[in-house]
């Protein structure tokens, strides 16, 4: 695996994939790599002649309050990884060749209606800076497909979003959430946990599939989610949002049938989120 951090070698490197003739596979991700990415990156194996991985802690998508200083950094392992899942390329820029007249004066791109509310409710601006490198990434690798996480279902949608309303010709392949053996979703944040706390972690997933299967069995939503919430807090979690929503994220309606629920919450300082797809009766 090759790794490059300027954009001109990364463009060289691709033409001469694409002069062969070669499909290009893009995974984008801020690093600190878990079971969970090498997901994201067999998957685009599987898609693709080549697949290029890039490690960027983007700046932009972090709030004032948030972690973005003590976000690990842990390249050596992490190429390590990826070597190991047969990636073929690495691009890791840094800020100043990502940003480089500064974040404030760079352009944004904003995708509406599925940015807003659950995680874009309670960070502001994150699905901004999200969309915003993730288009940058898209126009410097060119990839045929790109692959990402269904753990982030509300990022993942509005990547789709954005794919469609700018014509990006590229597909989108959402990977199922990788999970540990006591279904805690992996998350680098995970990292964050003490002891007890991840002992706990776990009961925010085992909470969505109850729910789930309340709804299911007929359980009126607004009366399910409340004992969500109610479950949340007595387990010692600080609920951020639960919400059903129809799986574009619109609102639910009477006639809506496939659906998904959505969480965050925070455990200490962690914020942790999850989601569950689900089938409502008629």
């Amino acid at each position: 695996m090759r790794t490059l951090n300027e954009i001109p070698a990364l463009r060289e490197a691709l033409d001469d994939f694409r002069r062969q003739g070669q499909r290009i596979a893009l995974v984008a991700t801020m690093g600190n790599l878990h079971q969970g990415h090498i997901a994201l990156v067999e998957t685009a194996r599987r898609q693709a002649d080549i697949v290029v991985a890039t490690i960027f802690v983007n700046p932009m998508q972090f709030g004032p309050n948030e972690d973005l200083d003590a976000y690990p950094r842990t390249l050596a392992d992490d190429q390590a990884k990826l070597t190991a899942a047969g990636c073929d390329l690495l691009f890791t820029p840094t800020t100043e060749t990502v940003y480089p007249r500064g974040l404030a004066s760079q352009t944004r791109i904003r995708v509406p209606e599925v940015s807003e509310g659950l995680c874009g409710g309670s960070r502001p601006g994150h699905f901004d800076g999200v969309a915003t490198v993730v288009s940058m990434l898209f126009n410097l690798v060119q990839p045929d497909v790109a692959c990402f996480g269904q753990k982030d279902y509300q990022q993942l949608a509005v990547i789709r979003r954005m794919v469609q309303d700018l014509h990006f010709p590229i597909e989108i392949i959402g990977v199922p959430t990788v999970r540990a053996s006591d279904g805690l979703a992996l998350s680098s944040r995970n990292g964050y946990l003490d002891d007890e706390q991840r002992a706990t972690a776990p009961r925010l997933h085992q909470m969505l599939e109850a729910l789930r299967d309340a709804m299911e069995d007929g359980e009126p939503p607004e009366r399910a989610l409340s004992m969500g919430r109610e479950a949340l807090a007595q387990a010692g979690f600080t609920p951020d949002y639960l919400e059903l929503r129809a799986t574009d994220l619109s609102p639910v309606t009477a006639t809506t049938r496939d659906a998904v629920l959505l969480a965050a919450a925070r455990l200490g300082p962690t914020r942790l989120i999850d989601n569950i797809s689900l089938t409502l009766p008629r």
